[in-house]
């Protein structure tokens, strides 16, 4: 008998949900729940036919406190579930996850615990990538294993759960703010052309014309380290326009983005051949060299102006993501931000704010976001009058006090 899947699908976990659920699609019972209510209705029904239903949470830091309240109501509501906690949170921060309540932590990639663990029934303490606590302590069989993309679908068809195309898993750059190559190492695994093609042919077996990659670097698709291949970046985009000869193709912007070094003319005049999308995000960060430097960013001020200029230049409009508040940030640094900022505005970019979060699992998850002073604030908020930024700084502030919170429980 097949064993029944009920996943949370909400808030910051959909798109993970998607995915995991997409590899356990044809050997279990698979149930979305929109919100806690229906997890804990669903997970009644299940027990009460007899079964032992296993349920699914995957969520970002942000989302951890509002999760755990609703674990204890699902739990309260349907007790005798295994719940099952996974995503950058959970594999993060393994024991404080598990003292919220859930039974088990999926660490990593989950796809192929997945498939042990809800398909095949294994035991969790066999299985790699499962956590639990025995007696209070901390047990954990380590990441789950790392497979070729290609070995599981992007999102789950036969569901109807459609999301972006994941075609780079990893990151070869590793900045000390982002939780991408911490989760899934410093190195690149990309899904084939092949395989982006077939994902395409559900899509549009489902009306869909448009398509959007996921992505934590667009143009180090197909390459092994930092260079760019743009031959592998043009076979993809050449294969889904070709898939898609009507559709919209949005490629180098969210959920992805462009390194600035990577906005070449050459790489310009292949993305405006296929892409339909009139902006590029490019992520800028910071107008400190030093801060640039010493969040291992790989690149500097001058890679930033230059790309912003060539996008210009090829009819793109630049959206660039700085990032406020990085620990250790000095006035000075932020006078040559707002600088930076100011000069590539005039150039014709706009900005994407940001205000820094200290993510758990990455190298500065203790660290202590640096305070914006009004003066910084007031300049914030005279562009975004302007139409020249825009952003959830705001809300990434609010955010960081939420995490610096919970680091001390």
């Amino acid at each position: 008998m097949k064993r029944t899947f009920v996943v949370h699908h909400a808030k910051s976990g959909v798109v993970a949900l998607n995915v995991i659920t997409a590899a356990v699609q044809d050997r279990a019972r698979v149930i979305f729940a929109r919100d806690a209510a229906q997890l804990a209705r669903e997970l009644r029904e299940s027990l009460a036919r007899g079964e032992r239903p296993v349920a699914g949470w995957s969520f970002y830091s942000p989302d951890f406190p509002a999760m755990a309240q609703d674990l204890v109501r699902v739990k309260a509501e349907a007790p005798g579930a295994v719940h099952v906690a996974g995503g950058v949170h959970a594999s993060a921060e393994p024991l404080q996850t598990l003292r919220a309540g859930f039974d088990l932590v999926a660490i990593g990639e989950g796809e192929s615990t997945a498939m042990r663990l809800i398909a095949q029934g294994e035991e969790p303490s066999a299985i790699p990538g499962i956590a639990w606590l025995e007696e209070g302590r901390l047990r954990s069989n380590g990441p789950g294993e790392r497979r070729p993309l290609d070995d599981f679908p992007a999102f789950n068809a036969p569901a109807g759960k459609w999301n972006a195309i994941e075609i780079t898993r990893g990151c070869v750059y590793a900045c000390s703010f982002c939780q991408t190559p911490f989760m899934f190492k410093a190195r690149f695994r990309h899904r084939s052309a092949t395989n982006v093609r077939e994902h395409i042919r559900w899509m549009k077996r489902d009306g869909i014309r448009y398509l959007r990659f996921l992505t934590p670097t667009c143009l180090s698709y197909g390459s092994a380290d930092t260079s760019v291949d743009l031959a592998a970046v043009e076979e993809l985009l050449a294969a889904v326009r070709e898939e898609m000869p009507g559709g919209k193709i949005y490629f180098g912007t969210f959920p992805s983005e462009c390194r600035p070094e990577h906005v070449t003319a050459a790489a310009l005049r292949v993305l405006r051949k296929y892409v339909d999308n009139t902006s590029l995000v490019i992520g800028g960060q910071s107008g400190s060299e030093r801060l640039l430097r010493k969040t291992h960013r790989g690149h500097g001020v001058a890679e930033v102006v230059s790309a912003v200029r060539l996008s210009v230049e090829a009819g793109f409009r630049p959206d660039v993501d700085f990032l406020f508040g990085l620990p250790g940030e000095t006035a000075e640094d932020r006078a040559e931000t707002l600088a930076l900022a100011r000069r590539l505005i005039g150039m014709g970019a706009k900005v994407h704010s940001h205000a820094f979060m200290p993510l758990p699992g990455t190298p500065l998850r203790g660290a202590v976001p640096a305070a914006l002073d009004e003066g910084t604030i007031r300049e914030m908020e005279r562009m975004e009058s302007q139409g020249a930024m825009h952003g959830q700084w705001r809300k990434h502030r609010e955010i960081s006090e939420t995490l610096v919170r919970l680091r001390s429980r």
